[in-house]
């Protein structure tokens, strides 16, 4: 009966359109209320715990900074060094959007904040170039999904905090797996640039200006190198490292770029408040709900169910990556993180899969989520930068989701690739 309660009254305020972390909390608040004899403040008391956490603190800092880094100049110097590295390919502008993702990605840590740094320069120059409004908007929404994968990564700091694995771990687990996604979003450039006869951006391959953009945009280039390294080298912890790349932010966006002052520094610490309270609300409410789970024994009939089910891990590891694709779908990455990998962890385990290993598959799957349709994170982010309906993006981004499941299922069934950098560095 509490069960019932529970997830009918979440999915019932889902479709009324409440907001997420509002559904989460009522929820639990209607399930004590009328199934259980707890004191109603357990919601509260639980939410406040979570929050309480020094892990939890890398998720601001680093949202600041790239907030920081996406309005200091970071994100225009990557662009120049991205296009010298690829923009002369067929669909060179699309790859250079892959590229200039991918480097900003291991400096912000999210997928709608690399979306907007980078799109805002990018998809005005693909649709003057005639890539299409709908292409344009959707290989940036999909790039921007690699925000999440390569570290730093917002939702790796909340999945090592959830599943209590190491959050460094994790980094380190995400990097080829990111790598890998970015490469099959060049590869399905490549092939949709031919096919149309997408134009580069005009330029030729210049050894001379690819050294050239690398120099100007050394200091940008070093954050990820400092940020890991200083974690690796038992300099600092993740959450000190998004202090740092706070700190190091400010100093190349007002002493080296010189392109932040006191009134759009003002302006990021106000967006990065805003972002982050709605965001530690969510999780907060979202672990107050896992707790209701966990006390329902839910993980673990849920477990039991999986395992008397089948035996067999391709088919339940299948079978869990359509479940939080079609979740993904429809729940914003941190709410779906916070309460499906309480309830998947166990299943996983018991077939012998690394939690670090599942961790990647459980975020990648998320990220996918950020350009699929309704709840696309992403899409939305273009579609607001781009002027493009949102019925554009959305087809045009199908031949790009079918490579990012392909990706998928060779992070699923190819562990090494999460492992390898774990085992051989922690």
């Amino acid at each position: 009966m509490t069960i019932l309660v529970l997830f009918g009254t979440l999915f019932l305020l889902i479709l009324i359109n409440v907001p997420i972390a509002m559904a989460l909390g009522l929820s639990s608040i209607f399930t004590i209320i009328f199934t259980t004899n707890m004191d109603l403040s357990i919601v509260a008391q639980r939410a406040f715990a979570s929050l309480d956490s020094f892990p939890i603190m890398a998720i601001p800092f680093f949202m600041l900074a790239g907030i920081l880094m996406g309005k200091g100049g970071v994100s225009k110097r990557l662009l120049n060094f991205a296009a010298a590295l690829v923009g002369w390919i067929t669909g060179g502008l699309a790859m250079v959007t892959v590229v200039a993702c991918m480097f900003f990605s291991a400096i912000s840590g999210s997928g709608p904040a690399t979306v907007a740094a980078i799109g805002s320069f990018m998809i005005p120059e693909m649709k003057k170039r005639n890539y299409g409004e709908g292409f344009a908007s959707a290989i940036t929404a999909a790039s921007g999904s690699i925000g999440v994968i390569i570290p730093p990564s917002i939702p790796f700091v909340l999945y090592g905090v959830v599943a209590s694995v190491s959050v460094g771990g994790m980094f380190l687990a995400g990097i080829i797996p990111g790598i890998l996604i970015g490469f099959s979003l060049l590869l399905i450039s490549y092939v949709i640039g031919k096919k149309n006869n997408f134009t580069s951006d005009g330029q030729v391959f210049s050894f001379k200006y690819l050294m050239k953009t690398f120099w100007e945009a050394k200091w940008a280039l070093l954050i990820p190198v400092i940020i890991l390294g200083g974690i690796y080298g038992s300099v600092f912890s993740p959450t000190e490292a998004a202090a740092v790349a706070v700190v190091y932010a400010l100093v190349i966006g007002v002493f080296v770029y010189r392109e932040l002052n006191m009134k759009n520094i003002y302006e990021c610490f106000v967006e990065a408040g805003i972002i982050n309270g709605a965001t530690m609300i969510i999780i907060g409410l979202s672990i107050s709900f896992s707790f209701l789970m966990t006390s329902e024994r839910v993980p673990v009939t849920i477990a039991e169910y999986l395992t008397d089910l089948s035996s067999n891990p391709i088919f339940i590891l299948l079978l869990i990556n359509l479940f939080l694709l079609i979740v993904g779908a429809f729940i914003d990455t941190i709410s779906a993180l916070v309460v499906l990998a309480p309830i998947l962890l166990p299943v996983v385990t018991e077939l012998g899969v690394d939690p670090m290993h599942f961790g990647v598959i459980l975020i990648t799957n998320l990220a996918i989520g950020f350009i699929t349709p309704p709840v696309g994170v992403n899409l939305f982010v273009a579609s607001n930068i781009g002027g493009t309906r949102i019925e554009a993006i959305s087809k045009a981004v199908l031949p790009i989701l079918f490579m990012l499941i392909f990706s998928l299922l060779v992070i699923t069934f190819v562990p090494e690739l999460s492992t390898f950098l774990p085992e051989t560095f922690l």
